[in-house]
């Protein structure tokens, strides 16, 4: 939201192409300090224009020297704004200076032990023996001028570098990454020590800011909502209720691909308990029809996000005058549907997948949020903890936990495998605590034996992860009890199942969902 950018202080972050450069934004914001993403060729005027406090440059998995490697506006370290180069952005500093960067004798990966061997505000408070998080091939052989080695390791003689007089720093290291465990204080020293933030960035803050942005926007025209009852458009349909109350219409799709309770639940939330005007519109037939035979991923997520945006449009129609589509996208939403020069790892339904031809403008009041700040909003707008901490759950439902073709007898089986995996994590205490649970269908049968007589039926897989923003992820050390349980129960009591299987796989190399 552009009306963001109206808050006295912010920092941006310079995207080279790094997974991490999103797990930048949200550590500067955990230190209260606004911050946004700009692709690596914003010139350096229109860096100016915005007047940050700060900018940072983000990793990325190209060499400085390599054709066609992305390069940032050279001018930007002419602005007077202070710099923070990281990993790959340390390199850049280095080149576009007059230093000499190339590979390194030795590659670094994982945890490395640092020595600091100046002091600077960089390291104010800190130890001079650190542990920082490597993961680089290319380094800084030579300084430019009127730079100081700040840090050391083993196999790097530049791991950190400073021009304290042109308020330029860099490190090859990630303060980002939880690995380096003092990795927020070398950030906040950056914040508050060099570009001298007072660190107004709150939900409080963000709210204020998004209702005016949200008025501004949509002036006196008809909102219609994508209501899932998720987090993000809870957030997002309280949220614009408060910024324009009934202009706001919000419409609840019930695809056929939800989870088990899921419609009656929504109706009586926000219908009920928050008197949003709430429109269900039974779309089960359509979907499934749409989805008939589709196999790949890739293909469910676009019909899925082409069938809602045609049912909106349709609904839009009926009300009349509605000039505005409102979503609860969210910012790792945006990042996994792939940037200037970083992969996409999987379409979301409603970034990638929204039709070229759609007629709708499009309101995102929480595109520049990460799934913890979106709760946190929940709380400050009242919404009860059964909502703001509901785990999440993807925008196409069901039909990327099918893996295989989506009909109504497998949604059917898997609905009631994931009510038994959810109510069992919430019965042992551990459902705030992990990031997210969840049953996977597999389209196909295995043998088994129950009763004396031979089966073949589907497996069933159990997923669950503890994450703290859903870019990194690590499967659940679940009870082996537990595990038990909901094994059992899943075999006996749902139809079709023969066999649960528990993913132990970690992000990366894996993603969450398996589609």
């Amino acid at each position: 939201m552009d009306n963001l950018n109206r808050l006295q202080e912010h920092v941006v972050v310079i995207d080279f192409g790094a997974q991490y450069s999103q797990l930048i934004a949200r550590r500067i914001r955990e230190c209260n300090v606004y911050c946004e993403i700009l692709p690596y060729d914003t010139p350096a005027e229109e860096l100016a224009a915005r007047k940050p406090k700060g900018i940072v440059l983000s990793g990325g998995p190209s060499s400085v020297y390599e054709e066609d490697a992305p390069h940032p506006d050279p001018r930007i370290f002419e602005l007077g704004i202070p710099v923070l180069g990281i990993c790959y952005g340390m390199q850049l500093m280095g080149y576009n200076l007059g230093g000499n960067v190339g590979p390194g004798d030795k590659r670094e990966y994982g945890k490395t032990e640092l020595k600091v061997v100046e002091g600077c505000d960089l390291f104010y408070g800190l130890d001079k023996q650190l542990i920082g998080w490597m993961s680089h091939g290319d380094s800084v052989k030579q300084t430019p001028e009127g730079f100081q080695v700040i840090a050391r390791t083993a196999n790097t003689s530049v791991a950190a570098m400073a021009n304290p007089i042109r308020r330029l720093y860099a490190v090859q290291f990630h303060p980002e990454v939880v690995h380096t465990p003092k990795g927020k204080q070398i950030l906040e020293n950056f914040l508050y020590r060099v570009c001298e933030c007072k660190g107004d960035w709150t939900m409080e803050s963000f709210i204020k800011l998004a209702v005016e942005g949200i008025r501004r926007q949509v002036g006196k025209g008809k909102v219609i909502l994508a209501m899932s009852g998720g987090v993000d458009s809870s957030a997002a349909a309280i949220l614009i209720h408060k910024a324009i109350g009934d202009q706001l219409t919000s419409i609840f799709v019930d695809n056929g691909l939800l989870r088990k309770g899921e419609p009656e639940t929504v109706a009586q939330t926000f219908r009920d308990k928050f008197g949003l005007k709430l429109v269900v519109v039974d779309a089960e037939d359509r979907f499934l029809n749409a989805l008939a035979g589709v196999t790949d991923p890739e293909k469910k997520r676009n019909i899925i996000g082409r069938e809602f945006v045609r049912i909106f449009e349709e609904e839009a129609a009926k009300l009349g005058d509605v000039d505005f589509l409102a979503q609860g996208t969210i910012y790792p939403d945006v990042i996994e549907s792939g940037s200037k020069v970083a992969a996409t790892i999987k379409s979301h339904h409603n970034v990638g997948g929204l039709p070229e031809d759609m007629k709708l403008q499009l309101v995102e009041p929480l595109r520049q949020l990460f799934k913890d700040e979106v709760r946190r909003v929940c709380e400050e707008l009242g919404l009860p903890e059964e909502i703001a901490w509901r785990q999440p759950f993807p925008g196409p439902g069901l039909a990327v936990r099918i893996i295989g073709e989506v009909t109504k007898e497998r949604l059917d089986v898997l609905r009631e495998a994931d009510a038994i995996v959810l109510e069992e994590i919430k019965n042992a205490g551990l459902y705030r605590s992990i990031w997210q649970a969840f049953a996977v269908l597999l389209a196909i049968r295995s043998v088994g034996v129950m009763g004396d007589a031979r089966t073949y039926a589907h497996p069933i897989v159990l997923r669950a992860v503890t994450s703290d923003d859903a870019m990194t992820a690590d499967w659940a050390k679940l009870p082996y009890e537990l595990l038990e349980r909901i094994s059992n129960r899943i075999i006996n009591e749902v139809k079709g199942v023969n066999r649960v299987l528990y993913d132990i796989s970690s992000k990366p190399p894996a993603t969450i969902e398996w589609e």
